[in-house]
């Protein structure tokens, strides 16, 4: 990469340069739609000419910019696709530390398929949680929707699961507000919890194909189950992963966990701020917070709204219902 950084002025814009055109090309994106979305989050204004960009904008808008753009450029020369939310998670970086490395995080593979986009982490919380699971049999994942809790599990486990380290992933939820009442539902057992383990087999179809998927379900490598079916089993030579684990009751939570067996993983996720017990029952995963945090072996990881990696409006979401919250909690 040439760079040529012009001392910046009130005036005049800092200048980078690029040698490789198709790099160059792949870190604009089609129709420049990379660096628009640079533009919109900083506020700053970026002009193309050749193989240059000038940043015109205000600290520390320009700055960012320009650092991101630096660090984008040999990713995209090494073949890594530059998707938006890589880009949402650079600023954040780069904000609260000038100094920090982007590829650190995206060139950190986790999981990769034929035909589909590297699962890599995507905040620092992320790859913590992601090296917790690499050295901890019990790992609890707690934080809003969209930190990844789950899908990087799921990658991990299918990862795992690549390298021969295990011979099955058990993939978990409760079902109707962690009730389990199944015989209120229509249809046979199939319908009936079908649509509470969707989001498990959205999560596996986004990380290979749908025929491989079949294949792995068909042959019991993998099982997606509601919760109750774990009862009385002992859960040797697996990977196994509960969803929404806010919405257990402290038996099923106790349960769940004294199913893991010799050589397994477990990985608990849920959201403590999205419990749909019945008022008065007690959340499996508030108490296991509670009573297990010291543990050796079992660890803990809370997720935040910075961690949240999908569209950028959900952080704002996350935010406006939590001061409401706390609004309302200062009434009472």
């Amino acid at each position: 990469m040439t760079i040529n950084s012009v001392e910046q002025s009130d005036k005049s814009p800092r200048r980078v340069s690029f040698d490789n055109v198709g790099a160059f090309q792949a870190l604009v994106g089609e129709l420049s739609r990379n660096i628009k979305h640079i533009e919109k989050s900083l506020g700053v204004s970026i002009s193309i000419k050749g193989n240059t960009v000038g940043i015109f904008g205000d600290p520390p808008g320009d700055d960012v910019a320009e650092r991101l753009i630096k660090q984008l450029y040999p990713l995209a020369r090494d073949g890594y696709p530059i998707h938006p939310a890589d880009i949402d998670q650079g600023i954040r970086m780069l904000l609260q530390n000038p100094e920090a490395k982007l590829k650190d995080l995206l060139l950190d593979t986790v999981f990769t398929s034929v035909g589909k986009r590297p699962i890599t982490p995507k905040t620092i919380l992320q790859k913590r949680y992601i090296q917790l699971i690499q050295t901890h049999d019990i790992v609890f994942g707690i934080g809003p929707a969209g930190t990844g809790k789950t899908y990087l599990a799921m990658a991990m486990a299918m990862a795992s699961f690549a390298k021969k380290q295990l011979r099955r992933i058990v993939l978990a939820r409760p079902a109707v507000e962690a009730g389990e009442r199944l015989g209120f539902l229509p249809g046979d057992l199939y319908e009936k919890v079908n649509p509470y383990l969707r989001p498990l087999y959205d999560a596996l179809h986004d990380m290979v194909d749908f025929e491989k998927a079949s294949r792995m379900i068909e042959r019991g490598d993998i099982e997606v189950a509601p919760l109750a079916f774990m009862r009385g089993r002992t859960l040797n030579d697996s990977f196994v992963i509960l969803d929404e684990a806010q919405n257990t009751t402290s038996e099923q939570m106790k349960m769940f966990l004294t199913r893991l067996g010799y050589s397994s993983k477990a990985v608990i996720t849920g959201d403590i701020t999205q419990i749909d017990l019945p008022e008065g029952t007690r959340s499996g995963l508030v108490e296991a917070r509670e009573i297990l945090s010291t543990i050796e072996g079992i660890a803990f990881l809370m997720f935040t709204d910075q961690d949240v990696v999908r569209h950028p409006l959900v952080q704002d979401i996350i935010k406006a219902y939590e001061k409401r919250a706390v609004e309302v909690r200062s009434r009472r």
